[in-house]
C-alpha cells in the first residue's frame, strides 16, 4: 500500500507545483472580410476609400483611383504591431501590377515619409509583366532588394497566391504557395551588411527595429488581399 500512496502523492505534487506549459498561440484574423476595421492608411486615421472590400477581399481599386483623383489609397497599415509572428495571407495582382507586404513598419508619419523607410518587404508582383520582374531581388516572393527567392513559386497573374512571413527570434522565412523561397537571419552583422549594399543604405532606421506594423502597399496598381491571419510566436 505505501509505495502506491507515495507514488500517488508524488504525482499530485507534480501536477500542483510543476510550471504550467504555455498554451500555444491561436491564429487571429486581421481582416474580417467585410470592413477595413483594424487598418488605416499611412498618415491617416482610417483606410483610404480606394481600399474597398469586395467578395471577402481587400481591393486597392487603383483603376478607380486614377479616374477619380479624389479617391485616396495609401499604404494600408495594421493598427496592431507585432514582434515574433507567423503571418499568412492570400494575394493576387493585376496584369503588370506591383505591390508588397511590408513588416516591422514604424507607424510614425511625422518622422518617416513612407512605410518602406523602416520596413522590409515581401515583393508582390506580376513578375512576367512588370519591369521589376527583370531586376535581381525584385521578383515576386523576394525579400525586396535584399535577397532573391530560391524559386519563382507564383501562380499565373490574376490567380490567388498564398504568402507566409515567419519572424521568429532572429530568423526570417518567406513561403510562397508552400515553397520556402527566402530563409535568413535578421539583426546580425550579415543583415546589416546586406542593407548597406542595398537601396535602403541611406535610410538610417531601415530594418533596425524588430517589432512593428504590417503594411499592404499601394504601388498604384490593382491588388487584392484576403484571409489575413497572424499567430504570435
Amino acid at each position: 500500500m505505501y509505495p502506491i500512496i507515495t507514488a500517488t502523492v508524488l504525482f499530485v505534487n507534480a501536477l500542483l507545483f510543476s510550471p504550467a506549459k504555455p498554451k500555444p498561440e491561436k491564429w487571429v484574423s486581421l481582416f474580417d472580410g467585410k470592413t477595413t476595421k483594424g487598418w488605416h492608411s499611412f498618415k491617416q486615421t482610417t483606410a483610404g476609400d480606394a481600399w474597398k472590400v469586395e467578395e471577402g477581399a481587400l481591393h486597392l481599386d487603383a483603376t478607380a483611383k486614377k479616374a477619380n483623383p479624389a479617391l485616396k489609397g495609401g499604404d494600408l497599415v495594421s493598427d496592431a504591431a507585432f514582434e515574433n509572428f507567423h503571418l499568412k495571407l492570400e494575394w493576387k495582382i493585376a496584369r503588370n501590377g506591383n505591390s508588397g507586404i511590408i513588416f516591422f513598419v514604424q507607424d510614425e508619419p511625422t518622422k518617416y515619409d513612407y512605410v518602406w523607410f523602416t520596413g522590409p518587404e515581401m515583393q508582390v508582383l506580376d513578375t512576367d509583366g512588370h519591369s521589376d520582374g527583370k531586376i535581381y531581388k525584385h521578383k515576386a516572393g523576394d525579400l525586396y532588394d535584399l535577397i532573391a527567392s530560391t524559386s519563382l513559386a507564383t501562380k499565373p497573374v490574376g490567380e490567388w497566391n498564398l504568402a507566409e512571413i515567419v519572424v521568429d527570434h532572429g530568423k526570417l522565412n518567406f513561403y510562397l504557395n508552400g515553397v520556402n523561397v527566402v530563409s535568413t537571419t535578421y539583426g546580425d552583422d550579415s543583415w546589416k551588411a546586406m542593407i548597406a549594399g542595398s537601396k535602403f543604405k541611406n535610410m538610417p532606421d531601415f530594418g533596425k527595429v524588430f517589432t512593428g506594423h504590417i503594411a499592404l502597399q499601394d504601388h498604384g496598381d490593382d491588388v487584392w488581399y484576403r484571409n489575413i491571419v497572424i499567430k504570435k510566436l
